[in-house]
């Protein structure tokens, strides 16, 4: 198969896949009876960000960490420049009223805390294991928060054999949709001498952005905006603390000069740009076409 049919399958199998894996999973959480602010906490936070996930550890086991980690601060460049800027160009995100601050400020920290881990010049397995247990610590934190609000138990909707049925299926098929885009890739790295971070910033990054991407422009046409915001904060984090962190505990994932100097003060600086934005009334569609705009600039810089 050739390599652009390779990407294209593998996109193809993380966008389903993934979405298998979020309804069988919340399906199941929903048959065991687990609290409907926790699902979404947990259930979908993980879900969303599995493609990144496997492909990460996949590509770090492949010795191509410049995909692993460009697949990591690609994607969460790519959440905020492209999918909040789509969405707000599908229908205004309101801003007003939303209880993001505490997610929004451990998000920028989590960004915050890489600057010394790049410098180093590589993400160890201490490093790894430290991002992980912060990411403990803040579910843990946010658990408690959610207990203590008033909820409602959802409704299970599938059976308990269906819904293990539909998490395994998304499961398998984000495994093998990863294996196929890391392969593409890197062979069409390859071919067309493009680097690998650039393929994994990009082609990779957005590909297993994809459910976020679904996610949220959906929710902005439904006019749900802390599900459009509240999605990319979400992602953002875990794609730092989870999933780099548990790339770097199996593989130690040594990092390129450009990350240090280019890649993360972009990812930063949207991160920070997101914030400022959120402290409006609304996202309108002009800030939407500033952040795609922003996204296309440093696409097309970052090719150079």
């Amino acid at each position: 198969m050739s390599p652009l049919l390779l990407v294209g399958a593998g996109l193809a199998l993380l966008f389903f896949g993934g979405d298998l894996l979020v309804r069988g999973a919340m399906a199941l959480a929903a048959r065991l009876g687990v609290p409907t602010a926790l699902i979404g906490l947990t259930v979908v936070g993980f879900g969303t960000s599995m493609p990144e996930l496997v492909v990460s550890v996949d590509a770090a086991l492949r010795g191509t960490p410049d995909i692993a980690l460009g697949n990591v601060v690609g994607s969460n460049t790519a959440n905020v420049l492209l999918i909040v800027g789509l969405a707000a160009l599908v229908w205004p995100i309101r801003t007003a009223g939303l209880s993001l601050g505490r997610d929004l400020v451990a998000m920028l920290a989590a960004s915050v805390a890489l600057l010394p881990l790049f410098w180093t010049g590589g993400v160890s397995r201490w490093a790894g294991a430290a991002l992980v247990a912060a990411l403990a610590l803040y579910l843990a934190q946010s658990i408690r928060t959610a207990r203590a609000d008033p909820e409602t138990t959802p409704i299970a909707t599938a059976s308990l054999p269906r819904a293990g049925l539909l998490t395994l299926a998304g499961l398998a098929m984000l495994i093998v949709g990863a294996r196929a885009l890391v392969s593409g890739a890197v062979d069409i790295a390859r071919d067309f001498g493009v680097s690998e971070a650039f393929i994994g910033l990009t082609v990779v990054a957005v590909g297993t952005s994809l459910p976020e991407l679904a996610t949220s422009l959906v929710a902005a046409l439904r006019r749900q905006s802390a599900i459009a915001l509240g999605n990319v904060v979400g992602s953002n984090l875990f794609n730092v603390l989870g999933i780099l962190g548990v790339t770097a505990l199996i593989a130690p994932v040594p990092v390129a000069p450009r990350f240090l100097t280019i890649d993360l003060p972009v990812m930063a600086g949207a991160g920070l740009a997101l914030a400022l934005l959120m402290q409006r009334p609304s996202i309108g569609r002009m800030a939407g076409a500033a952040l795609l705009a922003a996204y296309a600039a440093y696409v097309v810089f970052a090719v150079s």
